[in-house]
């Protein structure tokens, strides 16, 4: 029984720490619910871009990802996507504050 769905069990597994891992790193109320904010304006953008002004869709993203940023200096830690980069230039990371 265990094994009927190994590839589903394997993605809710990777689902919950992820989810985990995001809990983590936005524990403040104003950090997190400023993600609440920015994650959908950020992807709203894209298809903004192809159904409105061009400009329209790229100020989505840009505000999306600002607000994601501003939560970031709240919260203390730096933002998810830039980790990586970080990491490859050798630059020290605060990936939980």
């Amino acid at each position: 029984m265990p094994y009927q769905f190994p590839i589903a069990r394997k993605l809710l597994g990777f689902a919950g720490r992820a989810r985990r891992n995001w809990l983590d790193r936005h524990q403040t109320p104003a950090n997190f619910w400023i993600h609440m904010l920015g994650i959908p304006l950020a992807f709203a953008g894209i298809p903004l871009l192809f159904l409105a002004e061009w400009y329209w869709g790229v100020g989505a993203i840009v505000a999306g990802y600002f607000l994601q940023w501003v939560g970031h200096r709240i919260e203390g830690n730096d933002v998810g996507e830039f980790i990586p980069v970080k990491r490859l230039l050798g630059l020290p990371v605060v990936a939980i504050a």
